[in-house]
């Protein structure tokens, strides 16, 4: 299969499929229809093969060598000479280059590029990810050699030009394992006009003032884009010197930083905001579990330890309160979602999967950032500078379609308008929480909208119901709040920011390009009116946009590939057993069931429900058989076996079990290519952080579909052990 340039897919042939390979772009002639009314195609000419490696494993067969990729949409395996497999050995992991492409009549052949190694390895499922999906993880030279010449601590000359904030209480509140510290928080008491209010300071370090535009660590941090968590390891953004060191915000050290100083007042509105560059201290390293407790019991042992900060904790908590009021008045959405970690040993291998909590220090500091990120979004378009807007559009005319249909079958009682608004989703939320399945209303909610990217045409944010709104916060792990605190700098020196010249981005690219300019085109007023033509300092900054998107998407790939590979092997060590689990989505091929102990999922195929016909029905989201009508909907309770696991495929399959039914006797592991018989071991981003990076649903997930959905699903966000938890984005 291949997809147009309208996004429509085109079959083609077996024979058709020889001659390319996964990621050609190709011209193709539509020949026919076929039984089931698909265009098939023929291919005309390969236009571009990208040159990507290939991963797999390598394998020796009745004297031939062969490599069989890692990732099945290439379809066919790699001939390796004898001279050519270098050092690799049989059943190891390697990585290919092409020598001769593919033909109608002959396989592709590759030569051994890089041997990672064993399948069993601990941490092989992260060298595979970062070249599957190209993700860079080596610093070049030059950044390393940049970073050595930075200094250790803040020096005098820093400090020139910055408000001295050293006597300002500030402190951080991340998780457990956190190591680089991009935001601190402070909160008094304050008199907004005559009412009473608080003066809040968000405080993020200044990762501009270290890294200059178009240096070698900027050309390495934007070719990354953002940082990328997996579980037990986190490829950085920046060199470690930066991100763990000089600008992590660490206690007791002195840290150059940009300020969004607030007022809000009593109804949780930002009346007034200043930024500024200054020199701060942080006074104190809190975790989201240390801040809940203190809060939640002012007397208890962890406040005694913090007594002379327990005053400051309770400010923030109250200004907290009330923007959390104006959040409900806005009408943004905030869906109650589960969302799970993957706990590993030392060796990598899967201990438990477990459900992951939000308490009061997680929403407190969410809220503080959407209020600083708001305010730069603000003094962005204030200043009329080009910058890049974090934009979240709502749901597409076919989603919004599919939903009303979806909710109306399923008996819910309020529906959505021909132009929703935010707090059309927050009613039905809150209309459903009571429900048993309103999991699965939530889910179904969120995957009618799209998801986010950067643009420098603000759109506004649907999901938090802003009309403007960007990222300040986290200039260490994301490249467009790096930009963000650029632009707001020049804007203070009455200046204007030059993006420096920027690679050309890839398909992803091309992708997210259509789909802005579709929606430039939807917002043409008049009928004879023609979009707007971009000037080439806009076009510089869309591709700025486009690229930070589309490897934002790629980090995220990553990272689901990384946790699917490692809940395989981990159900590997489950096959035979059963668990009870729900439904939690259908298609035409089968239903998905995330099991309720481990909350894995996997799919059950339609041949496994049952000897009869079953039909899908878009609507309401279920398959029925049409002679018992036995319905499979989201939702519905299940109780299932595991039967078979495909670690190359990421998929774990599961057979109905029917009260009554004996248990059949347990299924063979299925085998990897090469791979000794033995029992395997098995191996899955830590808490979430904050606000800008909960991707609360809104923002990272929507748009999520349940076609062709791995073991990794859509809904996994996270894993213990890495050095910084991966944070979801808004």
């Amino acid at each position: 299969m291949i997809r147009d340039d309208g996004g429509a897919d085109i079959y083609l042939p077996p024979n058709e499929m020889r001659a390319v390979l996964h990621k050609d772009q190709v011209r193709v002639r539509i020949a026919r229809q076929d039984r089931k009314g698909r265009p098939e195609g023929r291919v005309l000419e390969i236009v571009e093969r990208p040159a990507h490696p290939i991963i797999g494993r390598l394998l020796h067969e009745s004297g031939i060598w062969i490599v069989a990729p890692e990732d099945k949409r290439y379809g066919q395996d790699v001939m390796i000479p004898k001279s050519a497999t270098g050092a690799g050995k049989p059943g190891q992991v390697v990585v290919v280059e092409l020598t001769e492409p593919p033909a109608l009549f002959g396989q592709p052949v590759g030569r051994v590029k890089e041997v990672l190694g064993e399948i069993d390895d601990p941490g092989m499922e992260i060298e595979i990810a970062v070249r599957k999906y190209s993700v860079p993880y080596e610093f070049s030279d030059a950044c390393i050699a940049q970073a050595r010449t930075l200094p250790d601590k803040v020096r005098p000359q820093d400090k020139k030009h910055r408000v001295d904030l050293t006597d300002i209480p500030l402190v951080t509140i991340d998780g457990e394992d956190a190591r680089d510290f991009d935001d601190a928080v402070y909160c008094e008491p304050a008199r907004v006009g005559r009412a009473k209010g608080w003066r809040l300071l968000v405080a993020i370090a200044d990762v501009s003032h270290y890294v200059e535009t178009g240096s070698a660590i900027d050309v390495d941090a934007y070719d990354r884009a953002t940082s990328v968590y997996f579980p037990r390891r986190v490829i950085p953004m920046l060199p470690e010197k930066l991100s763990n060191g000089l600008c992590s915000l660490n206690p007791e050290v002195e840290r150059l930083c940009m300020v969004c100083d607030m007022l809000v007042n009593a109804a949780g509105e930002v009346h007034a905001y200043q930024f500024y560059p200054a020199v701060m201290f942080s006074h104190a390293r809190f975790t989201y579990t240390e801040v809940a407790a203190i809060l939640a019991n002012t007397r208890g042992p962890e406040a005694m330890r913090r007594q002379e900060r327990v005053n400051d904790l309770l400010n923030l908590h109250d200004v907290y309160r009330a923007l959390l009021a104006a959040r409900t008045v806005r009408g943004a959405v905030d869906f109650e979602t589960t969302e799970t970690q993957i706990v590993c040993d030392e060796s990598g291998r899967i201990e438990k999967i477990i459900p992951r909590t939000r308490n009061e220090a997680h929403r407190l500091i969410e809220e503080a950032m959407l209020a600083a990120n708001v305010c730069s979004a603000d003094f962005i378009a204030q200043g009329k500078h080009p910058g890049l807007f974090r934009v979240h559009e709502g749901p597409t005319p076919e989603k919004k379609e599919i939903l009303r249909n979806y909710l109306k079958a399923i008996g819910v009682g309020v529906t959505l308008s021909d132009d929703p608004k935010p707090g059309e989703f927050q009613k039905i939320a809150q209309a459903t929480k009571e429900r048993p399945d309103a999991q699965q209303i939530h889910s179904m909610l969120l995957r009618s909208m799209q998801q986010a990217i950067y643009t420098p045409v603000n759109s506004g944010h649907f999901g938090l119901a802003y009309e403007a709104y960007t990222h300040f916060t986290s200039p260490i792990r994301r490249y467009p709040d790096l930009l963000v605190h650029r632009v707001i700098k020049a804007i203070l020196a009455k200046r204007r920011y030059q993006l420096p010249e920027l690679p050309t981005p890839g398909e992803a690219h091309a992708k997210l390009a259509k789909r802005l300019q579709k929606g430039l085109a939807g917002k043409v007023s008049e009928p004879d009116q023609k979009p707007r033509k971009l000037t080439s300092d806009q076009l510089a900054w869309q591709a700025a946009g486009l690229h930070c998107s589309a490897n934002e998407r790629r980090a995220d790939e990553a990272s689901r590939d990384v946790e699917a590979w490692l809940k395989c092997k981990y159900m590997r060590e489950h096959l035979g057993e059963e668990y009870s689990g729900v439904v939690t989505s259908a298609a035409s091929f089968g239903i998905f069931v995330t099991l309720d102990e481990l909350y894995v999922e996997g799919m059950v195929h339609i041949t496994e429900l049952g000897g009869e016909y079953f039909r899908f029905d878009e609507a309401r989201q279920e398959l029925r058989g049409e002679r018992s009508g036995m319905r499979y909907a989201i939702g519905t309770r299940v109780r299932v076996q595991v039967s078979r696991v495909d670690l190359d495929g990421r998929k774990i399959d599961f057979r109905l079990v029917h009260d009554g039914e004996p248990v059949s006797a347990r299924p063979s592991r299925e085998r990897d290519k090469g791979a000794p018989q033995t029992a395997p071991d098995a191996g899955g981003r830590g808490a979430a952080k904050r606000g800008d990076r909960s991707a609360s649903a809104t923002d990272r997930k929507a748009g999520a579909s349940s076609k062709g959905r791995n073991a990794g699903g859509n809904r996994e966000a996270a894993s213990k052990g890495n050095p910084k938890a991966r944070k979801p984005r808004r």
